[in-house]
C-alpha cells in the first residue's frame, strides 16, 4: 500500500527524539518513572488547570503572572538537567538534590507575590531586605531556568543588560548613563511591571499558553497528523512533489508550533526521506524543510505566538487582526518563493512527483477534510472581534469535538486520558516560552530604566548617516545576530525592543518596523554560522550542515528581500491602501518571485544564461516593489525573458542523478 511505503520512509520515534534533544534544548527534559513521573505529571496538569481557571476568573496581574512563573520555575528545575550530558549520564528517573532545592526555591519565589500581595501593593516601591533578596533570587532563577530550557544565548543577553544597567557610568559614548543602583534594579526586575512580570510574561501567561494547549489538543486528537496527509494529497504528485509537501505541511504545522527546530524534526522526519528517495540531494532536501519550517513562524494566524506579542508591543490601538492582515502577503510571498524555486530545481534535474501507488487514499483524505475545522475556527473567531483568550478556548473545544468525531469514524473512542495528556503536553511545551519571556522581561526592564532603546536607535541612525537603506541594513544585521539561538517569542521581544526603534525613528510605520526585525530575527535560524533549523534538518537528512544552511538561506531569499520592500512601500502590508491596489501588488509580487527564483536556480523553460539570470532577478525586484512604473518595466522585462526562453528551445532534461 502507498501509505505503508510513505511510513517506511519516516524516522523512528527514538531517532526523532534524539535529534530533537540534540538541536532543541526544550526537548531535553528528563523522562521519569514511578513516583517522580506522577509528581511531575500532576504538576504539569495543575499548571494547565490554573491557566484555564485564570482565563475565566480575573486575578490581579501580579498574582496571575507570578503563579504562572512559580509553576514554570518549579517544573523546569524538576524536568531539565543542569546540562545535557548530565541527563545522559544519570538514570532518567533520578533527580539531583540541588535541582529539588532549586525547584522549591522557584516555587517559593513565584508564590511570594500572592502570599504578600496586600503588603507589597501598599509599599509604593519601598522594599525590605527580604524583598530585595527574593528579587535577586528571582533574577538568578529565571536566568538559570532560561539557560536550561531555551539555551545559553538569551540568558547571556539578559545578563549583559543587567551589567549594563549597573555599570552605566563606565559605558562608552552614547551608551553612557548615570547607572542604576542594585536595590532599584532588582526591585524593578521583580516588583515592578516592567521586568520579569512585565508584558512578555503577561502574554505568555494568557494568550500563548492557551494556543500551546490548542496545539497539544490538535496532536492528541489526531488532527495534527492530518496536516501531512492533506499536504501529500494536494502537492504529492506535482513535479518535485515531496518538496512541495514539505512546504505546504510546514506552513500548516507552523500554526501550532512555536519552534522552527521542532517543526523541522517532526515534519522533516516524514518529508526529508521522501525528497531524498525522489532524487534531491541530502543538503537540498534538508534546506527545503528548514526554510519551510522557519517560514511557519512567519505564517498567520499564530506566527509562532509572536502575533499576540506584537499587539502588546506596538500598542496604539493596533489589533490582532491588523497584525494578521499585515503579515499575510509577506508570508504568502515567502512560501511562494520556496515553492517556485523547488519547482524549478526539480525541473532542472528532472525530478518527478510521487506515483499514484505512492500516494495516500485521496478519497479518505478529502472525506476527513473536516479535520481542518479547528484552524478555520481560530481564524473565523478572531476575525469576528472575539478576544484572543475566548477564541483560543473555543478553538480547543472545537478540536475536542472534531477529535471525537474523527475517532468515532475510525470506530475508536477519544479517551479521557488523551485529553489529560494534551493538558500535560501543552504545559510542558509552555515551560520554554515562560522561561524565555521572563528572561526577555529583564531585557525590556533594563531598556525602560536606562532608555537604551532610544540610545541604540540614535546610534544606528548616526552610523547610517540618517540614510534609510543603510539604517535598514544595520538593523537587519543586528536582528540576525540577536535572533541567533532564540525561540520565536524571545526572538521577537529582543529584536523589537533593541532594533525596531531605529527604523521607527526614520518615519517608518510601527507595524512595518516590527515585522522587519521579526523577519530577520526568525531567518537567523537558517542563516549560517548559527543556523539551528538548518543544522537540525541536516541531522535528519545526513547532509553537510553549513551547505544545508547556505541552501536554506538561498531558498528563503524572499525573507531577505520582502522586508525591505514593505518598509519602503507599506502598501505591501496593507498600510494606507485599498484591496484593489493590494490585489495588484500581490499579483505583480508573485510574478516577481517567479523571475527571482528562475534567476537564482538558473532554469525556467530551459537552462538560463548568466545574463538572463541577472535580468530575471532585476525584473523580479522591480515587480516586487509596489510602484506602478517599476511594475511596468518589470513586466515588460519578464515577458521578453519568457519569450527568449521559449525561442531558445527547451533543451534536454538532465540526468536524474545530476548533483544539486
Amino acid at each position: 500500500m502507498a501509505e505503508t511505503n510513505v511510513a517506511d520512509e519516516q524516522l523512528s520515534e527514538e531517532q526523532t527524539e534524539k535529534l530533537l534533544e540534540q538541536y532543541d534544548p526544550e526537548a531535553g527534559y528528563r523522562k521519569y518513572k514511578g513516583r517522580m513521573a506522577w509528581i511531575v505529571s500532576i504538576g504539569l496538569l495543575s499548571f494547565s488547570i490554573f491557566q484555564l481557571y485564570s482565563s475565566f476568573v480575573i486575578l490581579p496581574a501580579q498574582i496571575q503572572r507570578s503563579v504562572h512563573l512559580a509553576f514554570a520555575l518549579g517544573l523546569i528545575f524538576l524536568l531539565f538537567p543542569i546540562s545535557r550530558k548530565r541527563k545522559l549520564k544519570r538514570r532518567r528517573f533520578q533527580i539531583p538534590w540541588y535541582d529539588a532545592l532549586l525547584a522549591a526555591a522557584g516555587i517559593s519565589v513565584g508564590l511570594y507575590w500572592p502570599i504578600n500581595f496586600e503588603e507589597l501593593a501598599s509599599k509604593a516601591g519601598i522594599l525590605s531586605t527580604l524583598d530585595i533578596t527574593v528579587a535577586a533570587a528571582a533574577v538568578l532563577l529565571v536566568l538559570e531556568a532560561a539557560r536550561r530550557v531555551v539555551g545559553f544565548p538569551i540568558s547571556l543577553v539578559a545578563l549583559l543588560f543587567l551589567v549594563y544597567a549597573y555599570f552605566g557610568p563606565y559605558m562608552p559614548s552614547f551608551l553612557n548613563h548615570p547607572g542604576i543602583d542594585l536595590e532599584r534594579l532588582l526591585g524593578t526586575m521583580y516588583f515592578g511591571t516592567d521586568g520579569i512580570l512585565g508584558t512578555p510574561l503577561k502574554v505568555s501567561s494568557t494568550f500563548i499558553f492557551l494556543f500551546l494547549l490548542f496545539g497539544a489538543f490538535l496532536v492528541k486528537t489526531g488532527v495534527g497528523q492530518y496536516f501531512n496527509d492533506f499536504a501529500l494529497t494536494i502537492a504529492g504528485r506535482r513535479i518535485g512533489g515531496p518538496a512541495k509537501v514539505a512546504i505546504f505541511s510546514s506552513a500548516l504545522q507552523g500554526t501550532i508550533s512555536g519552534s522552527a527546530v521542532s517543526n523541522v524534526v517532526t515534519s522533516g522526519s516524514f518529508t526529508i526521506p521522501m525528497m531524498k528517495r525522489l532524487g534531491y540531494s541530502k543538503e537540498f532536501a534538508g534546506a527545503v524543510e528548514a526554510s519551510s519550517s522557519t517560514g511557519g513562524q512567519l505564517m498567520p494566524p499564530i506566527m509562532g505566538a509572536a502575533a499576540f506579542l506584537m499587539v502588546e508591543f506596538i500598542g496604539g490601538g493596533t489589533t490582532y487582526w491588523d497584525i494578521v492582515k499585515a503579515a499575510i502577503i509577506p508570508a504568502l510571498l515567502y512560501f511562494s518563493g520556496i515553492w517556485i524555486m523547488t519547482h524549478f530545481e526539480a525541473k532542472r534535474i528532472g525530478l518527478r512527483g510521487l506515483t499514484k501507488e505512492e500516494m495516500p487514499d485521496r478519497k479518505r483524505i478529502l472525506k476527513n477534510l473536516y479535520l481542518l475545522l479547528p484552524i478555520v475556527a481560530v481564524v473565523a473567531l478572531l476575525t469576528t472581534g472575539m478576544s484572543v483568550t475566548r477564541a483560543a478556548l473555543w478553538s480547543i473545544a472545537v478540536t475536542i469535538v472534531v477529535g471525537i468525531i474523527h475517532k468515532l469514524s475510525q470506530k475508536e473512542k477519544l479517551r479521557f486520558m488523551d485529553l489529560i495528556d494534551a493538558l500535560i503536553d501543552g504545559a510542558r511545551t509552555a515551560l520554554g516560552v515562560a522561561a524565555a519571556t521572563a528572561a526577555a522581561g529583564i531585557i525590556v526592564g533594563v531598556v525602560t530604566l536606562t532608555g537604551l532603546g532610544l540610545k541604540l536607535a540614535n546610534g544606528l541612525v548616526d552610523m547610517a548617516g540618517g540614510v534609510l537603506l543603510l539604517t535598514l541594513f544595520f538593523t537587519m544585521v543586528a536582528s540576525l545576530v540577536l535572533g541567533m539561538g532564540s525561540p520565536t517569542t524571545a526572538n521577537y521581544i529582543i529584536t523589537s525592543t533593541i532594533a525596531a526603534p531605529a527604523v521607527i525613528m526614520l518615519g517608518v510605520p510601527d507595524i512595518a518596523a516590527h515585522l522587519f526585525v521579526f523577519y530577520f530575527g526568525i531567518v537567523a535560524d537558517i542563516t549560517p554560522p548559527v543556523a539551528l533549523a538548518a543544522f537540525a534538518a541536516s541531522g535528519v537528512s545526513g547532509g553537510e550542515p553549513i551547505k544545508t544552511g547556505i541552501l536554506s538561506a538561498k531558498l528563503a531569499i524572499a525573507a531577505f528581500i520582502i522586508p525591505y520592500m514593505f518598509v519602503l512601500s507599506p502598501a505591501l502590508i496593507l498600510v494606507d491602501t485599498t484591496w484593489y491596489e493590494a490585489s495588484w501588488y500581490v499579483m505583480t509580487a508573485l510574478v516577481g518571485m517567479i523571475a527571482i527564483s528562475t534567476g537564482i536556480i538558473g532554469h525556467w523553460v530551459r537552462k538560463s544564461h548568466w545574463v538572463e539570470r541577472l535580468l530575471a532577478i532585476a525584473a523580479g525586484l522591480m515587480l516586487i516593489i509596489p510602484e506602478g512604473f517599476t511594475d511596468v518595466i518589470g513586466l515588460a522585462l519578464f515577458v521578453v525573458l519568457l519569450i527568449a526562453q521559449y525561442m531558445g528551445g527547451k533543451g534536454k532534461r538532465p540526468n536524474i542523478q545530476q548533483s544539486v
